[in-house]
């Protein structure tokens, strides 16, 4: 480790400064899969559809140890290397959660590793899964979904902190929903009577949430953007839109607060059907993971 130190250093500070979001990490794991290979690794890129995952492979035979390294930066939080906020470019991407460090610091354990294997002679296979968009797609549901992890006999994972210390109950489950509903437009001065307001939804369907809050458990979380509520305020929204994403300990958890949120959709979408001839609708989409 003393040895690669420096490098591992200058590859932190490099992907920190690409700064690049979920799926468009090109940059960075070029960088790791190039160092790999120089390391003398087997490198698969662009593994399981996603020209920015790869999987980097030492060594022969088992145990087969898998370590993650994630490298995707988060939109909005570009920031100079200071312990207060101040914008490289303001409104760009940046390394809000470090993974940064995350990248820098699994390839120095895999490289460590293939060390070890090196000077003992030691039968067995580590593995180093470039792991893209996890702040956004959740890149590892689509290599887990082509088998990439099947073979392992263990995967560590770890995450940058203020403390060093064991994560025991780190995992979550997580539902990531798209609300959307859809209303009839009119013009918000002369008729608003006439229209239809699918915003009025999203914001029954947020604030019952927010009432939702107190009567969940402690390891639940409940967080939401509203990514479309209107273009102008004097035309009445027809279409409104929320991204919600529910998580728990544990699938289970999420199933069942999932299913009140449901409630509170339908709720929302009920609040306007006494205008029989343009009824508000709404529809959820989600994704587990």
């Amino acid at each position: 480790m003393e040895e690669k130190s420096q490098l591992l250093i200058e590859i932190s500070n490099s992907i920190w400064e690409f700064a690049e979001i979920a799926l468009l990490e090109h940059k960075s794991a070029e960088l790791l899969a190039d160092t790999l290979e120089k390391e003398g690794f087997r490198v698969n890129r662009g593994v399981a559809g996603m020209p920015t995952a790869f999987v980097a492979s030492f060594g022969s035979g088992t145990p087969i140890i898998g370590i993650l390294a994630e490298y995707d930066a988060l939109p909005g939080l570009s920031q100079e290397n200071l312990p207060y906020k101040k914008a490289l470019v303001e409104g760009e991407a940046g390394h809000g959660c470090g993974h940064n460090l995350f990248a820098g610091g699994s390839l120095g354990a895999a490289l460590a590793v293939k060390g070890v294997i090196q000077k003992y002679k030691l039968k067995g296979t580590i593995r180093l899964y470039g792991c893209p968009a996890e702040e956004d797609v959740g890149g590892k549901l689509y290599m887990a979904r082509d088998g990439l992890f099947d073979d392992l006999d263990a995967c560590l994972a770890w995450h940058p902190d203020y403390q060093t210390r064991v994560d025991v109950k780190g995992t979550q489950a997580i539902d990531d929903m798209e609300i959307e509903f859809f209303g009839k437009a009119s013009h918000a001065a002369f008729d608003p009577w006439k229209g239809v307001s699918a915003l009025d939804a999203v914001e029954m369907t947020s604030f019952g949430i927010n009432l939702l809050r107190e009567h969940v458990k402690p390891s639940v979380r409940m967080h939401y953007v509203i990514t479309q509520g209107g273009k102008v305020p004097n035309i009445v929204p027809e279409n409104a839109r929320l991204w919600l994403w529910v998580r728990d300990s544990d699938r289970e958890g999420v199933k069942a607060v999932v299913k009140r949120v449901e409630k509170i959709v339908e709720g929302a979408a009920n609040g306007h059907r006494n205008n029989l001839k343009n009824p508000l609708q709404g529809k959820l989409s989600r994704n587990a993971r």
